[in-house]
């Protein structure tokens, strides 16, 4: 699986949130901490804020917060806002046409990990036995 840089800075976005005290994180911070760049992340936040993911406040205390708890935000929620669904289904000729089963059972597997692995999995450090 391959992940763009912007779909990497959302899920390290979103994990800076999980492991964040409750209340409003600036997006400066969430920058600062991922070394992610601000203007390419302030699109970020958005995208998870429409998304439902996220919530936001504006002001001199706002900032953003995960709108449901960590536990409840897997890896695969946030992949799917920033990259879409994947709609692959292609098939090859001949004797090769079996490769198409192959990747599509590797495709599986991987969205299956991506939904099991929560924000509070990657906030606490600990993963689900994979």
């Amino acid at each position: 699986m391959r992940l763009s840089a912007r779909t990497q800075y959302a899920l390290r976005a979103a994990a800076e949130l999980a492991a964040a005290p409750p209340g409003p994180v600036p997006a400066e911070k969430i920058a600062a901490a991922q070394d992610i760049p601000r203007r390419f992340l302030d699109n970020i936040l958005l995208q998870l804020r429409r998304a439902g993911l996220i919530n936001s406040q504006r002001g001199p205390d706002g900032g953003y917060w995960l709108a449901r708890p960590a536990a409840d935000i897997s890896l695969a929620d946030i992949i799917v806002v920033v990259e879409g669904v994947s709609q692959d289904s292609e098939r090859f000729p001949g004797v090769a046409e079996p490769l198409a089963d192959v990747w599509g059972a590797l495709r599986d597997y991987e969205q299956a990990t991506l939904s099991e692995i929560t924000l509070a999995h990657i906030a606490s450090g600990s993963l689900p036995p994979l």
